[in-house]
């Protein structure tokens, strides 16, 4: 039966099995070498890409098989076809499809059209591949999930959405900080204190400092998402209050990592001397990038 990783959610049965898969991928790559040997990717990126884009591509062909970019400016979704009709006949040909969007109702219907496993790549709503690595860089780092404290400072977005689920489902308390009117979703939050239960705790704030005091982790994100570019000026005086510096991270454990998916805004959402320095392992996050699409492959098509 084919699977699909649609939300992070999907993983909730095997979440550390994937993430414990990449850490043995990058220690042992030859291991895995010939893992997906004839194995076909179809990638369709409606943005851009930089992390996500090369670490599937390369992802497939240190596995063995093969990565087809497309954009849909180069196929016919581009000119009409229906979403549907795309997932039916790239099915036909592929072994899996990765997908970034715009619209998440657009993923849910590719993943419903395809008879081959479909995997999110970011759309408007979660961004899951980003946190298997994220957790993944964690937990090499710390030497464990549970009981940890993660907190992302800055907008309730995709990526808060599947970080702030990842966390409850491996036993990490999440604290989040936005402005108002940025918190992150409620239904979200909803899932995440249900999966949560009373293994860890979610908790949502407006207050910064409150989020990162004490943090074993400290994470955050643009403030301008791609395709929110015309509010630019309105969320950079709304987050002013939000930026990740040495002030607010002083409030952290002194051991605390600093994460961000990249690309990063020096000056904006975090300044230099946090992104450059001593506990920033932002570098790490984005090579685990690699490892992490390594096992979510070996996982779903291998």
């Amino acid at each position: 039966m084919k699977r699909d990783l649609v939300s992070i959610l999907d993983l909730k049965e095997d979440l550390m099995d994937i993430i414990k898969l990449g850490i043995e991928i990058k220690k042992n790559p030859k291991k895995y070498s010939r893992a997906l040997d004839g194995k076909s990717l179809a990638m369709i990126f409606e943005k851009p890409s930089t992390r996500t884009r090369t670490s599937f591509e390369v992802a497939m062909t240190q596995l063995g098989g093969h990565a087809l970019y497309m954009s849909p400016r180069d196929m016919q979704l581009g000119r009409g076809e229906t979403i549907e009709d795309t997932a039916k006949v790239l099915s036909r040909y592929v072994d899996a499809i990765v997908y970034r969007a715009f619209d998440h109702g657009m993923m849910i219907a590719l993943a419903k059209n395809s008879s081959v496993p479909v995997i999110n790549a970011l759309d408007d709503v979660e961004h899951p591949a980003q946190i298997v690595a994220d957790l993944m860089t964690i937990l090499e780092k710390k030497g464990r999930l549970k009981n940890l404290k993660i907190s992302f400072i800055g907008d309730g977005n995709n990526v808060a959405n599947s970080l702030m689920l990842g966390s409850a489902i491996v036993g990490a308390d999440f604290y989040i900080a936005s402005p108002k009117g940025y918190e992150i979703k409620e239904d979200y939050v909803k899932t995440a204190k249900s999966i949560a239960g009373d293994k860890s705790r979610i908790v949502i704030t407006n207050d910064p400092i409150e989020a990162a005091r004490d943090a074993d982790v400290i994470y955050t994100d643009v403030w301008v998402s791609m395709g929110e570019e015309e509010e630019r000026e309105k969320r950079e005086r709304d987050f002013k209050g939000y930026q990740v510096n040495s002030a607010l991270v002083s409030n952290a454990k002194k051991d605390y990592i600093f994460m961000h998916c990249l690309p990063a805004h020096r000056g904006l959402e975090v300044t230099s001397d946090v992104i450059d320095g001593p506990n920033s392992v932002v570098f790490d996050e984005a090579e685990n990038r690699l490892h992490a699409q390594k096992a979510i492959l070996v996982k779903f098509i291998g």
